[in-house]
């Protein structure tokens, strides 16, 4: 279990009420944003501090990884819902019965706060800029302490099972579906165009015809029968452009358990061909289906083209590896 803090003065509302935590995936000018990356690093039964208003009014626990979302609907600026795609998390808020100030008690806080990415200013106050950060378990459990016996009750009872979790697919079947309206209403798109960009979705039609002439079996697994295999997309197709959906170069031969772990972010690959496992993956269920990572180091070469691809994967997709303790 790790400790989060997230500042929600303009949407705790609606996350609260909601149950979960969004996040663009980088600021306006498109530079990187530590505190959203944080969002791809909170694991199921994580304790999250949410402060609004100057006071910590509600705890969440986190029954998700962090995982794609459009921007929620209730956010507003809703003709801008379909463009603007960030990061979501599933969490399990409770509003305290008494919110706790942390201002109020820094002489016990302040010492605690780390020197890098803290969520307060010494004096209290929060930190504008900041939106989710981690917190040492010194730090949680002091504010856990001063909250009370609400905060220890949940630390109790925060281990989530993984058949706990809710599925990731929150927005994305609505934002995928939304995208194939545009397309197929689209009098500028050849006819056949639209069909395969449409069955590339799945994986399927001309995007999958293209990936087997490159591809021969799944890099992980060695399964060759294409009736096991699916064609899946190193850059999503949720992210791509109809050229990028029907390029050769951006797809894999994966089994079916190889294609999920991929999609989810659970795994990545390198320019190397190195397999890359996410910190969060659960090891002992990968082996269950067939791939270990302590057998599978080198998966082979790429060419430039699925290298590329396989860049805004690792950037995009992938669950990150944790930051070492601040």
């Amino acid at each position: 279990m790790r400790f989060w803090w997230v500042n929600q003065n303009q949407t705790y509302r609606h996350e609260v009420a909601g149950g979960y935590l969004w996040s663009p995936k980088r600021n306006a000018n498109g530079a990187t944003n530590p505190f959203y990356e944080f969002m791809r690093e909170v694991s199921p039964g994580d304790l999250i501090f949410s402060f609004c208003d100057t006071c910590i009014k509600a705890i969440g626990v986190a029954r998700s990884y962090g995982y794609e979302a459009p921007k929620p609907i209730e956010f507003g600026a809703v003709g801008a819902y379909w463009e603007q795609v960030g990061w979501r998390v599933d969490v399990v808020f409770r509003e305290m019965n008494h919110a706790m100030r942390p201002a109020d008690h820094m002489d016990v806080l302040a010492p605690l706060l780390p020197s890098k990415y803290s969520p307060l200013q010494s004096n209290g106050r929060g930190l504008q800029g900041v939106y989710l950060t981690s917190v040492s378990s010194h730090l949680g459990f002091a504010l856990a302490d001063l909250i009370g016996f609400e905060a220890h009750a949940l630390i109790k009872g925060t281990e989530v099972r993984e058949q706990d979790a809710p599925p990731q697919t929150v927005g994305l079947v609505q934002w995928e579906e939304h995208q194939l309206e545009v397309i197929t209403s689209d009098a500028t798109i050849e006819e056949t165009t639209r069909s395969a960009i449409v069955q590339a979705r799945k994986g399927q039609g001309l995007f999958r015809q293209r990936v087997m002439a490159i591809e021969r079996a799944c890099r992980l697994t060695g399964v060759d029968r294409p009736e096991h295999l699916r064609a899946s997309h190193c850059k999503p197709w949720r992210d791509a452009s109809n050229e990028e959906r029907l390029a050769a170069e951006n797809g894999l031969l994966l089994t079916p358990d190889a294609d999920h772990l991929f999609d989810r972010g659970f795994i990545a690959f390198d320019d190397c061909g190195d397999l890359l496992v996410s910190p969060v993956a659960h090891i002992d269920s990968m082996k269950r289906m067939g791939i270990d990572p302590d057998a599978i180091r080198n998966v082979g070469r790429f060419s430039d083209g699925q290298r590329h691809f396989l860049k805004f994967h690792r950037e995009n997709v992938f669950l990150k590896a944790r930051l070492a303790s601040r």
